[in-house]
């Protein structure tokens, strides 16, 4: 298929409704797959998983055989764009339980809303699948754990979807910081300044016809059905996201712990958080400011603030890396600048992309050589425990106490619990892998 060609499908295959109604599964011998080919599944067919869309297809040792999702207008418009691009429809489902049932099934990207995330990762690697998951992989802290715990038992590939990770200009920043040109890199600031507007409070209504809400609700309370924590807009909701500081912020997050070379949990977290502007709705703050302490007394700072039109040194998201001889900006946005000593001289920069072909083609990769991926089970989990005990220490108040041997917060029962929560039957997390 040509480029051109992958851009259209890509194109088309986010525009209205080409089908609607269920569509049959199909097995793996309809699609007559050869024995070295992946058989790949899409579970989400909203707007994130188009990001995989393209260098899935550009691959000639992988096929997107099925599809889930539980709006059945999104899973028919996508599906009949794949079966017009691959010449053959993917089996689709509206429930992922019965997906992963499918043991043709060597690899699944995972593109929900964040409170489905591990739910289908955990089982899914212990149905012995490979697995993609977007970000933030775990919508709270244990279950970042249960699921590098799975992915070692089960001896499965995880890889997370925080794509700088396989960035060029990620590798080369890496270069600079360990080259000690900066000296020793003491603090990393990571930042997410986006200006957001959210949705004025709407009422109660009923699903949209060939929704079903059962489904997607999985494992949040039973809640009626609002127009506002459904697509596009159900990350401002904690039963179902995470906020700025896990919807975007994670990416930031991310390349801060990896600029100021961490490999564990930090021991002591404040945080801060207020709502400056009150109009629409949403039940995180606007603004945050989050210090994370680790043991060797390196820190981590997160800001965020979801009300301004403008950025931090130029770009909405970035990192600032601080060393003893200079410091480096950084951006996912693709770039990085160094300045050293006392009067900020520039040293080496680089201008170049934002890792994301490149991250589906790391996994990919590296589930046929069965070597870590660039983003593990275990990277996520203490990118994304940050992002969990930033918003228990803004939620409770107070500071926390963490010891990294246990994942444990230590004298605060109150914060303690916030590290799980309750999920709905029979949408259960298991409690072993």
């Amino acid at each position: 298929m040509s480029s051109l060609n992958r851009r259209q499908f890509v194109e088309k295959s986010v525009q209205g409704a080409i089908a609607a109604g269920t569509v049959a599964a199909m097995s793996r011998s309809a699609f007559a797959l050869a024995n070295d080919t992946l058989s790949v599944a899409i579970i989400g067919c909203g707007g994130r998983c188009r990001a995989f869309l393209d260098p899935l297809l550009s691959r000639k040792d992988a096929a997107i055989t099925a599809l889930c999702d539980p709006d059945e207008n999104r899973l028919g418009e996508l599906a009949a764009a794949l079966e017009k691009s691959q010449g053959r429809r993917p089996a689709a489902y509206a429930d992922y339980r019965k997906l992963l049932d499918d043991g043709s099934i060597d690899v699944c990207f995972i593109a929900t809303p964040h409170h489905q995330h591990s739910p289908i990762a955990v089982p899914a690697v212990i149905a012995g699948k490979d697995v993609y998951v977007e970000k933030p992989a775990s919508h709270v802290f244990r279950e970042g754990r249960l699921l590098v715990d799975a992915a070692k038992k089960h001896g499965r590939i995880v890889q997370h979807g925080t794509q700088m990770r396989s960035s060029e200009v990620t590798a080369k920043a890496g270069e600079v910081l360990a080259s000690d040109l900066l000296g020793k890199i003491k603090i990393a600031k990571a930042w997410n300044v986006q200006r957001h507007s959210h949705r004025q409070a709407v009422p109660d209504s009923s699903p949209p016809k060939g929704v079903d809400y059962d489904v997607w609700l999985g494992p949040a309370p039973n809640r009626p059905f609002n127009a506002n924590r459904f697509h596009g807009n159900w990350q401002w909701y904690r039963d179902y996201g995470n906020g700025d500081i896990g919807n975007d912020g994670v990416h930031d997050i991310d390349m801060a712990r990896f600029g100021l070379g961490v490999s564990t949990h930090p021991v002591r977290i404040t945080a801060h958080g207020s709502r400056i502007d009150l109009t629409g709705e949403r039940e995180y703050p606007d603004n945050m400011l989050v210090a994370y302490q680790y043991a060797d007394d390196k820190v981590l700072i997160y800001e965020d603030r979801g009300f301004t039109p403008y950025g931090l040194h130029g770009y909405d998201s970035g990192n600032a890396f601080y060393g003893t001889e200079g410091y480096m900006i950084f951006t996912r946005r693709g770039f990085f600048e160094v300045r050293l000593g006392r009067k900020e001289e520039p040293g080496p920069t680089l201008r170049g992309g934002t890792g994301m072909p490149e991250h589906v083609m790391n996994f990919l990769e590296c589930v046929r050589s069965r070597k870590e991926p660039n983003a593990s089970a275990e990277i996520a989990h203490l990118t994304c425990g940050l992002v969990h005990l930033g918003e228990i220490a803004y939620r409770v108040s107070r500071v926390l106490e963490f010891d990294p041997a246990t994942e444990t917060i230590k004298g605060d029962a109150e914060a303690a619990a916030m590290l799980t929560k309750e999920y709905r039957a029979p949408w259960r997390m298991p409690e072993k892998v």
